[in-house]
């Protein structure tokens, strides 16, 4: 399996670059003016009552900066965030410890929530809409239910799955943002903002250069950066130009439109061996050798924003615009077929 280190959700959660890059601030966060103009009001009207903030849903593709949204809602409020992944919650007494030992006022941030599994979720209801706890003591007949009152807190959820959500746990989350892809101008914004961060000297055209293919995505945006910085640094003078930044993208298979080898491969199978679709994921995943979640994650959402792709009840098809990119006819002919 070959992905894209740059998509890859996994290569970057912990990555501590990344980290210090973040805003702390809703001020400081680029992009999203429509999230952030409503964020700021609940916070605002929250800080006002003296209240904690309502709970908030976040979705959207991988690496538009959900857990960095988490960590700014926090410090505007004051307040500490604890982190977990969904999948790390395997049993009920994993959620009871943390949701128990909450601070007031505090948040609780889950990635991937999603993956939750039914008990735990149904465990969330009581916890997000009364701040109860049943707590299960016991087995058979003798068992008992206690009710632990919990401290007010707020919970981020993140998912890029939104439609694997259930309805009674997206029905409590009392904000629900849709975070969208950056726009080249805001990833322009963004990678001068890291580059003077690391220290990296970044003329407006290097800026520019990358923003145009970074796929709309800030953590793709600051992981070209690094690459083109490694490349300034070997091949000229530590400067990012316009054509060292070319050609170190170039050198990674990364295109103008910020397309890399696997979103090309995925294209071509739609069209080449396909005749353009309607064709089913699985079979798109089995012939290139990829994870379907990946795919779904990773490659379509880009693939959709600029056009490329079309998602249907029958399967995936591809776009006359793919068909124009890739330089073949929209019938490609007995050739392919």
């Amino acid at each position: 399996m070959h992905r894209h280190p740059d998509l890859d959700p996994s290569t970057s959660q912990e990555d501590p670059i990344e980290y210090s890059l973040r805003p702390q601030r809703l001020q400081e966060y680029i992009g999203q003016i429509k999230v952030k103009a409503r964020l700021d009001i609940a916070l605002q009207a929250a800080a006002k009552r003296g209240d904690v903030l309502d709970h908030v849903l976040l979705f959207g593709p991988p690496g538009l900066g959900k857990t960095t949204l988490a960590h700014v809602l926090a410090n505007e409020m004051g307040a500490p965030c604890k982190v977990i992944q969904a999948p790390a919650l395997e049993k009920k007494g994993d959620l009871a410890a943390i949701l128990t030992n909450l601070e007031a006022g505090e948040f609780l941030f889950i990635d991937e929530i999603h993956r939750l599994s039914a008990p735990i979720e149904e465990m969330l209801y009581s916890a997000m809409e009364d701040r109860k706890l049943d707590i299960l003591i016991g087995q058979g007949p003798s068992a008992q239910t206690l009710k632990v009152d919990l401290r007010p807190f707020t919970l981020v959820g993140a998912t890029t799955r939104a439609g694997l959500i259930s309805k009674p746990l997206h029905d409590r989350f009392g904000m629900v943002h849709r975070l969208e892809f950056y726009t080249r101008a805001e990833l322009a914004i963004i990678a001068g903002r890291s580059a003077e961060l690391l220290g990296i000297h970044l003329a407006t055209e290097g800026a520019e250069a990358i923003a145009r293919r970074s796929r709309g995505t800030p953590r793709i945006c600051n992981r070209l950066l690094r690459r083109c910085r490694d490349y300034a640094e070997v091949k000229g003078d530590g400067t990012i130009t316009m054509a060292s930044a070319e050609a170190c993208l170039k050198l990674h298979e990364v295109d103008d439109l910020g397309l890399d080898s696997l979103d090309r491969e995925y294209l071509q199978a739609i069209c080449h061996k396909h005749r353009g679709g309607p064709v089913g994921l699985r079979t798109l995943a089995a012939a290139l050798g990829e994870d379907e979640g990946a795919l779904e994650d990773l490659v379509e959402p880009y693939l959709m924003q600029v056009g490329f792709l079309d998602r249907t009840p029958q399967g995936r098809k591809a776009t006359d615009a793919a068909y124009a990119y890739l330089g073949v006819a929209s019938d490609p002919g007995p050739l392919f077929r």
